[in-house]
């Protein structure tokens, strides 16, 4: 059975209030009922929605993804109409929950008490998170004169409490024997926003050393000193303007701005650079820790297998199990339906995100599929 909200019925307008940018999209197909109907499309992973307006908002670790799914989504089908506000985890999560928005993006799954909220904005049921793109958090750098640079969990632990504060610190310069470190001031920048990218970077630092990272695994940043910007853009953009400065973001995001990143000592034979490959080779190792449609993924942030680069997250799209409105749901279940697809799965590794396992993904499929 499909339920009619009357507060989860807004207007793309007001769904886009306090937005940093807007993504806008179309599709096609048939709607009106319940399920989205087949229809015809120029991309065979493609089955369009007739009509319905969805607003979504959230993470801005896909925010890149998403640029990309909407170019493709909108050649194919041009005509339901679907807003993306990335807006970061934190804001994304608190606009599902008053039934702002269909869909928010989150880097961190639900806590205990989002999913309590949840049942009131999913009248009879309850939110569920969807993995649905992954990818590496890269670890970026400016500094003059210095194109490769390897560090470990400790010492990022000690530079982003500011523990760490010259560049030229023996601790540095042990794990790059070779490289002739500047004697310049660290400016270690972390995000001013709640973040589920803060959160999994504060978990790799909790799990992998934890003797220097005494913070918890949440999405604001607790950490003394260092300057903080809104956003992964807001950070990349603080990092590459100001020399001397490191940061964290999504890998898609240092690779527009060509910012080296850090390789990490995980006590692997070698040093791992942060990439897709690496990246899949990270959350391939994940458990899937949800139950029933909750598909919440658990990682191993302390791995030391060749090749496995540990700071890894997943950006998951919460959705109302039961209860999304009819006029919505059959465009909702054709655009995740879409971004869980084996073709577009496969093809995220080239603009530098990292693929679901298929095992995983066939999973998130079987649950949109469900959706009512």
């Amino acid at each position: 059975m499909h339920h009619r909200r009357s507060n989860r019925r807004i207007s793309l307008k007001g769904a886009a209030v306090t937005a940093v940018g807007t993504l806008l999209l179309s599709a096609c197909g048939r709607g009106g009922g319940g399920e989205a109907a087949p229809s015809p499309s120029r991309s065979s992973h493609i089955i369009c929605a007739e009509e319905g307006k969805v607003a979504g908002s959230g993470s801005t670790a896909q925010q890149n993804a998403m640029k990309h799914w909407l170019q493709e989504y909108q050649s194919a089908c041009p005509g339901v109409q679907l807003r993306y506000s990335p807006i970061g985890s934190g804001g994304g999560v608190a606009q599902f929950l008053r039934g702002a928005t269909h869909f928010g993006g989150s880097d961190t799954p639900l806590s205990e008490d989002d999913v309590e909220f949840s049942r009131r904005a999913c009248p009879g049921s309850r939110a569920i998170d969807l993995p649905m793109v992954g990818g590496p958090v890269a670890i970026g750098y400016n500094i003059e004169g210095v194109d490769s640079l390897v560090l470990n969990a400790s010492t990022l632990a000690r530079i982003f409490d500011s523990r760490i504060t010259m560049w030229n610190d023996p601790q540095i310069q042990r794990l790059n024997p070779d490289a002739r470190l500047p004697e310049t001031e660290i400016s270690a920048v972390h995000r001013s926003d709640d973040s589920g990218t803060t959160q999994n970077f504060n978990a790799y630092l909790a799990d992998a050393a934890p003797e220097e990272w005494p913070y918890e695994k949440v999405k604001a940043w607790q950490a003394r000193g260092g300057h903080a910007a809104p956003g992964s853009d807001g950070v990349v953009s603080t990092v590459s303007s100001q020399s001397g400065s490191i940061g964290y973001f999504e890998l898609s995001f240092a690779k527009a701005k060509g910012l080296p990143t850090v390789k990490l000592d995980t006590g692997a034979p070698d040093p791992v650079a942060v990439s897709a490959r690496s990246a899949s080779a990270g959350i391939a190792a994940a458990k899937v820790a949800g139950s029933g449609q909750d598909l919440t993924l658990e990682f191993d942030y302390r791995t030391s297998a060749p090749g496995a680069y540990p700071i890894v997250l997943v950006t998951y799209e919460i959705v109302c199990a039961d209860g999304t409105p009819a006029d919505v749901l059959p465009a909702l279940k054709s655009f995740l339906t879409y971004t869980a697809s084996e073709e577009v799965q496969a093809g995220l590794a080239r603009i530098h995100y990292a693929p679901l396992p298929e095992k995983v993904a066939s999973r998130v499929r079987h649950v949109v599929g469900t959706l009512s």
